[in-house]
């Protein structure tokens, strides 16, 4: 029970962020792109992307529903943006993921993590990843990290991507509760 708590309290304080920092450094990004972070509740993804695009834009979107945590809201997000320096690059949006409020290609990457799997029903979840493709511009890059047996079901549904598992420093409690990156590419 104390090493599940003590490995959860890693992924939670430093696991996540490290492994997102290495997964954003290695999309290859040029810092002239356009991100959306769906799910980005208090904005780590989405700050850490908008730090790699000095010349692009990073939106996040989330439901800002406060019951998956405490205090979320977009002013908190936004408030944690320009404590980081990145507010001028960093826009937040009241939308759902399985309905996006933003044209076909409108964005190079689209990052999410762990948010994708609280949606209800299977079918939901899959017009979820649907819209995250949908939105993405020939070429644009998938970076969804989610509990292995969901991003194995997103990569069956689209019929593409890589999926590797993000090791100890992204298990919630132990293995049994790891995380699984899924990375496509959108190939119009």
């Amino acid at each position: 029970m104390l090493a599940s708590t003590g490995i959860y309290l890693h992924t939670t304080l430093h696991g996540k962020l490290r492994i997102w920092r290495r997964e954003l450094d290695q999309a290859g990004l040029k810092g002239d792109e356009r991100l959306l972070d769906l799910g980005c509740g208090r904005g780590a993804v989405l700050i850490e992307a908008a730090r790699r695009l000095p010349t692009g834009h990073a939106v996040g979107v989330d439901l800002w529903s406060g019951k998956d945590q405490s205090g979320n809201r977009p002013e908190v997000t936004l408030a944690n943006a320009a404590a980081a320096g990145v507010a001028d690059r960093v826009e937040v949006q009241t939308a759902d993921m399985t309905a996006l409020p933003f044209a076909d290609g409108s964005f190079d990457v689209v990052t999410s993590a762990l948010a994708i799997h609280n949606i209800p029903s299977p079918e939901a979840r899959y017009r979820a990843v649907d819209e995250a493709m949908r939105v993405l511009r020939s070429g644009g890059q998938l970076i969804v990290a989610d509990f292995w047996p969901m991003a194995r079901k997103y990569a069956a549904h689209i019929g593409q991507g890589t999926l590797r598992g993000l090791g100890p420093g992204y298990w919630y409690g132990g293995p049994w509760l790891g995380v699984t990156l899924l990375h496509a590419v959108e190939g119009r």
